[in-house]
C-alpha cells in the first residue's frame, strides 16, 4: 500500500507567522518574561525543531538569573513543559477560531489519495494536540479520522534527525519504495532525505530560501484553483500543471530517493 505523510507546520496550513509565533508571545507575557520574538527573531526560531526546544534556547545564564529561573535542570524541565503546556493551549484556541486556513491543495490531494486506497498519516515535531487541531481544519474532521498522527515527544531526536520519519515507517508497516512525503522545510527535508523517503516541498512563509536540493519537487503549494502551484525545482521532470496531483505523486515514486549526501 503506498502512504503520504505529511509534516504540519508550514505543510497542512502555514501555522508558523499566523499561530504559533503570537502562541509563543503570549505564553511568554502570561509568564511575567521580557520576551517578545520579533518576525526576524521567530524566522531564525524556526529552526530549531521542536516548541519546547525554542523555548528552552531563551535560557542562557543571564537570562536565568535576571528573571528568577530556576537553575537546574529538573526545575528547568518542569518550566519548560509548564510554559509549552500553555502555548499549546493559546494555540489550539487560535486554530479552532479559523484564523489559520489549509494550505492551498491538501484536502484535495488528501481525498485523492484516500480514494484511491493511499495510506495517510501526519508526522511532526508539533505536539500531538496542536497537529490534531491543523488537521482537522485542514481536511475536515471527518476526513482526519483516517490520518495516523505522530506527534510531539514520542522520539527521541526531532528533526532533522530521521526519528519521526522512521518511526511512522514502523508503525505503519510502510515502504520506503511506496512513500511521499510532503515538507516545508530544510530540517523536515533532512529529516525526510534521511529516512530514505522521496519528498515534495511546499515552500512556507519561513522557509522558501532554504536548500531544498535533495528533494523530488519543490512548488509553491500543491495549488488549487484560487492558488495555482508554482513549480520552483523539479529534478526529474515530472511537469506537474497548476494543481500537483496524485499522479504526479507517482510519477515520482518511479524515480530513486536522493541521500543525505546526494546533491543534484
Amino acid at each position: 500500500m503506498p502512504f503520504l505523510i505529511f509534516d504540519c507546520d508550514g505543510v497542512l496550513a502555514d501555522t508558523e507567522r499566523n499561530g504559533h509565533l503570537p502562541a509563543f508571545n503570549r505564553t511568554f507575557a502570561e509568564f511575567g518574561l521580557p520576551v517578545t520574538w520579533s518576525d526576524a527573531d521567530y524566522a531564525e526560531k524556526v529552526t530549531i525543531g521542536g516548541g519546547k526546544e525554542r523555548m528552552a534556547s531563551l535560557l542562557t545564564q543571564e537570562f536565568i538569573r535576571a528573571n528568577d529561573l530556576p537553575e537546574d535542570e529538573q526545575g528547568q524541565r518542569e518550566m519548560l513543559a509548564r510554559w509549552h503546556r500553555r502555548k499549546t493551549e493559546i494555540y489550539t484556541e487560535l486554530v479552532a477560531t479559523g484564523a489559520l486556513p489549509a494550505r492551498p491543495g491538501i484536502a484535495r490531494i488528501s481525498a485523492e489519495a484516500a480514494a484511491a486506497g493511499w495510506g495517510l498519516a501526519v508526522a511532526s515535531t508539533s505536539a500531538e494536540p496542536s497537529v490534531r487541531a491543523v488537521l482537522e481544519r485542514a481536511v475536515g474532521i471527518d476526513a482526519a479520522s483516517a490520518f495516523h498522527v505522530f506527534a510531539g515527544d514520542i522520539v527521541p531526536h526531532k528533526k532533522p534527525a530521521p526519528d519521526i520519519y522512521l518511526l511512522a515507517l514502523s508503525e505503519l508497516g510502510a515502504s520506503p519504495d511506496e512513500t511521499i512525503v510532503v515538507e516545508d522545510s530544510a530540517n523536515g527535508l533532512k529529516a525526510s532525505v534521511a529516512a530514505g523517503l522521496r519528498t515534495v516541498v511546499t515552500v512556507s512563509a519561513y522557509t522558501e530560501k532554504e536548500d531544498f536540493s535533495n528533494a523530488a519537487l519543490v512548488v509553491s503549494s500543491l495549488g488549487d484553483n484560487s492558488e495555482p502551484a508554482r513549480v520552483i525545482a523539479d529534478p526529474y521532470g515530472i511537469s506537474p500543471s497548476s494543481q500537483v496531483s496524485l499522479e504526479d505523486f507517482q510519477a515520482i515514486l518511479t524515480h530513486a530517493p536522493a541521500t543525505s549526501q546526494e546533491k543534484r
